[in-house]
């Protein structure tokens, strides 16, 4: 066949696509209900865009996170805050309005359903809790809750995240500046391991898992094709590793429980007193441990440190709240819940930052069978995507919705639809609580002994996971005593 007949055959594939774009964009609202007759539903306006990729591309451009981008701004003024699309391969419905994003979240797995895309699964594993559904989820997030309450309860915990804080400041008593992007996640990953895993930064068995573990985070948002020398190949690949290391440190631990008395006083510990998991199932909840204390903890406190390095007002009213705390310490005395509980300018902080910054754009769900809402219908087994950005960020909730502003928090009125930087409902982050003290207890230390400024070009990125594409680079100036 020459060069002509090639040319003609692209041709004519990308007509009749086309033709099928079009097609499928005018006419996709005819269904067939259970009972096999058709009717014609009301489902939200939109486009498809180009077959079979849809609008993917322009959804995933990246964009300030505390920005809603150009993709929502667009279709959002076209069509208004609910509307269809085609993203990730499936006919979806996106949805910006407060009140569906609410809906949706507090009817899991009645309405919908958890659905991340395949490649995910790949990566995550069968049995992540982060991917699981029905009553397998149940299970998992009941063990989760009980394990997460009793390590709360534990004083040993708050002291390990107040000494790591202190080293990492420590190790800047001589710097100019920083890359806080780094610092921050050195500083959870040490934690998390402690807590998870009984190590030290110092311990091999870190190191290694943090080497994989970053090439693991790498392929979670890589282009999901396993041909070797991929990122998304080498994250399948570490997470076997990180198995492995993790199957290791339990058969020791399994090891030295028979002939010691004394144990170790982690998360680990109490998982494996826990009956009603698999071996897998355990493993991977170590897994999913790692991967929710590592990254949104470490993004979080960047975050603020980005947001409040802009605002002397806020880091001064931080400052004065943490410095009257410090004036009940004797030298070296850990901070305690008590304490925590004191810290309420800093949640207001924390909130506006998880607000304005969004550390979760938004969450996959699929319809489980035909959703009436208003006065339209999002028709059964289509991908739902409740934007919580796009919520954080209408100013129609939050009046002056683009400037950081800790003190719109003095009011914790519908704080549970205004805020959801955690999801929600049966799925909302087990552990962020965890999260919160870490960031307040390293905050504590952060302001009582640094002032700092942003440099220039910094600033949160949403590709749509989030990102300092500069490291976050800060100078720092130590406060005089």
């Amino acid at each position: 066949m020459g060069e002509e007949g090639s040319l003609l055959i692209i041709v004519t594939t990308l007509v009749i696509s086309f033709v099928i774009g079009i097609i499928l964009n005018h006419f996709w609202p005819l269904f067939f209900n259970n009972n096999g007759t058709t009717t014609t539903l009301v489902i939200p306006k939109g486009t498809f865009g180009w077959p079979l990729l849809g609008e993917t591309l322009s959804f995933l451009k990246p964009h300030p996170s505390n920005s809603i981008g150009t993709f929502l701004q667009q279709h959002c003024s076209r069509y208004g805050k609910v509307f269809k699309s085609h993203l990730f391969f499936s006919p979806t419905v996106v949805s910006c309005d407060q009140d569906l994003n609410y809906f949706i979240l507090q009817n899991e797995d009645k309405l919908f359903q958890c659905s991340y895309p395949k490649p995910i699964h790949g990566i995550l594993g069968k049995v992540s809790l982060l991917v699981a559904v029905g009553d397998t989820h149940k299970r998992l997030r009941n063990v989760s809750l009980s394990l997460i309450s009793t390590i709360k309860s534990k004083p040993e915990f708050i002291n390990d995240v107040e000494t790591l804080a202190l080293q990492i400041l420590q190790s800047w008593k001589d710097k100019k500046q920083v890359s806080f992007w780094e610092e921050s996640r050195q500083f959870s990953f040490n934690v998390i391991v402690k807590q998870v895993l009984g190590l030290t930064p110092d311990d091999p068995q870190s190191a290694t898992i943090l080497q994989d573990f970053l090439a693991f985070m790498r392929g979670l948002i890589s282009l999901p094709l396993y041909i070797p020398g991929t990122p998304y190949a080498r994250a399948v690949q570490a997470r076997s590793r990180i198995s492995s290391t993790i199957k290791a440190i339990i058969e020791e631990r399994r090891r030295k429980d028979d002939g010691d008395d004394s144990k170790k006083n982690d998360f680990l510990e109490i998982l494996l007193c826990v009956d009603t998991l698999s071996e897998d199932e355990k493993v991977s909840f170590v897994l999913d441990s790692l991967l929710g204390g590592y990254e949104t903890t470490s993004l979080l406190m960047a975050m603020i440190v980005f947001f409040v390095g802009q605002s002397q007002t806020v880091l001064h009213q931080l400052k004065e709240e943490h410095d009257n705390i410090g004036s009940t310490k004797e030298k070296e005395e850990f901070l305690s819940w008590e304490d925590y509980k004191k810290m309420d300018f800093t949640q207001k902080v924390i909130n506006e930052a998880l607000r304005y910054g969004n550390v979760v754009k938004f969450v996959h769900r699929k319809a489980l069978k035909d959703v009436k809402f208003r006065d339209y219908v999002i028709p059964a087994g289509w991908k739902v995507l409740p934007i919580f950005s796009a919520v954080h960020l209408d100013p129609t909730v939050h009046p002056n919705a683009l400037h950081f502003n800790p003190w719109r928090w003095e009011s914790d009125e519908q704080i549970c639809k205004k805020l959801t930087p955690f999801g929600g409902g049966s799925r909302c982050c087990p552990g962020f609580e965890l999260a919160k003290v870490e960031v307040a207890f390293f905050l504590h230390h952060l302001v009582q002994n640094y002032r700092w400024e942003v440099q220039e070009g910094e600033g949160p990125i949403a590709y749509p996971y989030v990102e300092f594409k500069n490291g976050l680079t800060i100078r720092l100036h130590q406060n005089s005593i």
